[in-house]
């Protein structure tokens, strides 16, 4: 990759006696990350007017595209600007594609024959758009967060329809979907499936399925409404029941266990349908409530389907109609029920720059961790060139004096560590050649006993790497987990500080210090707390000390030990500095105007903050020490990689700062 040089020198704190002031030279690494990742989806007529499979791939900006499923070739790739995903894809009648998004929560449409149509935010306070569904009309109806609402939009008039929050206190409609004058809702935290009626908008909440117990903590995460009854998934990425509820008599009349999402196809000539469950797609009959094999099985973490339906292939082994979706990662699936002939190969749609997660410097590399789409790539801090492998997202990344790379996951809050002097072949994700070990190999899977979600943060402590995390769903309270490669054994702590999550760790002579946050794991909990706190905890399993530094301030997001031995970190705005023995404050500075939360790191001569994403300053030891801007630079994410070089990341491009004088 091409090194550009895009800011210059910033000076920093005054020149001492005889000395030139430290320079900081910063110099692009490129987007080390890219890669397809499809989430929304259907099968509706393309550009050609024959079937086409639509997806969106996720980027910045992210693209609608149009897959011929005989060839997987791009019919059409067009640009959502301002968009960085989808989970929604529509199809109306008349062959409009409608495109609800994430993040900016707009509303795109594309008519056949058209360009893509940017129709705005639906509705002003909703930043997501989950899921959408249309009716006979081409009406569309979404679901929303962070007010848990669901509109509908009129594609003849552009009028807008708010049905309010369907359920108070749930603040995701996740699933949806549209039959006979019925709009059918699924929302999460928990799990409630809501029927609202699209004239009137009464809104009606069905019964809980039979056996599924307390609805608290599950979510309604698929939901199709497909031949008078409506197929709700309760569960996660993963596998789950599906459960079946017959509109005309409104009674559940079915369970299917094990069943994958994000959609089952519509119903077929015969009346059964289609869907994924214990890893084979398989036909299901309503009538009969049977499954049938088909004999194509998936393999890997994730076995969604994005998109899944009929399509004449035209081909010698596909006769007439075959069942046709795509993967997560762009590989296109077929059926054919004449012949049983199956398939899976990759598509032809682009890879899309990923936005980098996390950051970590080491002895010879750079490594950077990507954000959703997930992935690890080992970048060459010279030049800048990067080995991608497809991983999880990634959310802390480390490289032990072992020199393995210690990668903290999400989902599940899973510690990985991975072998650079051996092939990468994750099974979950990117398996290698047949008979390739495992590597990284899974060490913690942080969820079943703690009920964690993000491995937040690492670090190193006496050869053990600590993790901090951040809780599961919709409660409080991250975890302290101290594992010891040396006997594969792990001390886990709950609550290390109570009700709040982990977010920023460091070590010192056998000490863990953390920074922590109110938020839980989907931020929807009520704190239970003002502040975010500091903490020390000895690796002889007690915890030392804990404080508040910055009062009301919710999150400490970052801590490190800087070169004068006091113990640094950042809350929001706030850059602050206690005494490693006791926590007690030492210093204080407010340097920025947000709450963002920023990373602080340190090098053998200073300390350098992450204040407001757009601005780096450095703290130089002594008393009379104050902070000076070192460089003024949109970024995420902040490192450090040995004495004299910083590594910041903006979206999904790397960049180095040179130190020097």
């Amino acid at each position: 990759m091409a090194l550009v040089a895009l800011l210059g020198t910033t000076l920093t704190s005054p020149a001492q006696a005889g000395q030139q002031p430290p320079v900081g030279t910063v110099t692009s690494l490129g987007t080390p990350l890219s890669d397809v990742l499809l989430i929304g989806g259907t099968v509706a007529p393309g550009p050609n007017g024959k079937t086409a499979i639509w997806n969106v791939s996720t980027g910045s900006p992210a693209y609608l595209n149009a897959i011929d499923p005989a060839t997987g070739d791009s019919l059409l790739s067009a640009a959502l600007p301002g968009a960085d995903g989808s989970y929604a894809v529509a199809a109306t009648p008349n062959g409009t594609i409608y495109v609800g998004t994430y993040n900016n929560g707009h509303l795109y449409r594309l008519r056949p024959g058209g360009s893509v149509e940017d129709l705005g935010r639906p509705i002003a306070s909703e930043s997501f758009i989950w899921r959408i569904t249309t009716d006979d009309q081409g009406n569309v109806y979404g679901g929303t967060f962070p007010n848990g609402k669901v509109f509908r939009y009129d594609d003849t008039t552009g009028a807008i329809r708010d049905y309010g929050t369907v359920l108070a206190g749930q603040t995701y409609v996740k699933s949806i979907d549209y039959a006979g004058g019925k709009v059918y809702a699924g929302t999460m935290p928990d799990a409630h499936i809501m029927e609202i009626d699209a004239t009137s908008g009464a809104i009606t909440e069905l019964p809980s399925p039979p056996g599924l117990g307390d609805p608290s903590d599950k979510v309604v995460y698929d939901l199709n409404a497909r031949g008078g009854r409506v197929y709700v998934r309760i569960s996660t990425a993963f596998p789950g029941p599906l459960y079946v509820w017959d509109i005309a008599s409104r009674t559940w009349v079915d369970e299917i266990p094990n069943a994958h999402g994000l959609d089952i196809s519509p119903i077929g000539a015969d009346g059964s349908l289609y869907l994924i469950q214990s890893s084979e797609l398989k036909k299901y009959d309503p009538a009969t409530k049977t499954l049938t094999g088909t004999g194509l099985m998936f393999t890997g973490r994730i076995q969604n389907a994005r998109s899944i339906g009929y399509a004449d292939l035209n081909l010698p082994d596909y006769p007439g109609t075959s069942v046709v979706g795509t993967l997560w990662r762009g590989e296109e699936f077929r059926y054919n029920p004449q012949t049983g002939k199956s398939e899976i190969f990759v598509t032809k749609v682009r890879r899309e720059p990923i936005e980098i997660l996390s950051v970590a410097g080491g002895k010879n590399n750079i490594y950077a961790g990507g954000f959703l789409n997930g992935g690890v790539s080992v970048v060459n801090p010279t030049t800048g060139e990067a080995k991608y492998n497809r991983f999880s997202q990634v959310e802390a990344l480390l490289e032990g004096s072992d020199g393995k790379l210690w990668i903290g996951a999400y989902p599940e809050a899973r510690l990985y560590d991975y072998d650079l002097s051996k092939p990468w072949s994750s099974p979950e994700y990117s398996p290698g050649p047949p008979g390739t070990p495992d590597n990284p190999v899974q060490r913690l899977n942080l969820k079943p006993d703690l009920l964690q979600t993000r491995a937040r943060a690492l670090t190193e402590v006496n050869g053990k790497i600590a993790v901090g995390t951040v809780p599961d769903g919709d409660r409080l309270g991250g975890a302290l987990v101290i594992y010891d490669p040396a006997t594969n054994t792990a001390e886990k702590y709950r609550n290390v500080v109570q009700d709040e999550s982990v977010f920023g760790l460091t070590s010192h002579c056998g000490i863990v210090y953390g920074g922590t946050s109110i938020v839980g794991g989907l931020a929807t909990t009520p704190p239970t707390r003002e502040a975010g706190t500091v903490f020390a905890w000895d690796v002889a399993k007690k915890k030392l000390w804990e404080t508040v530094p910055v009062p009301k301030a919710a999150t400490v997001s970052s801590v490190t030990m800087g070169p004068d031995g006091l113990l640094w970190g950042v809350a929001g705005k706030t850059v602050f500095a206690v005494a490693p023995d006791t926590g007690k404050l030492k210093k204080s500075f407010t340097l920025g105007t947000t709450t963002s939360s920023g990373d602080i790191v340190a090098t053998p001569e200073a300390v350098y903050v992450s204040i407001d994403l757009n601005k780096i300053y450095r703290i130089a030891p002594g008393a009379k020490a104050v902070p000076t801007l070192f460089v003024a630079h949109a970024h995420r994410r902040l490192g450090v990689r040995g004495d004299h070089q910083l590594l910041m990341t903006s979206g999904s491009e790397l960049f180095r700062i040179d130190i020097s004088r």
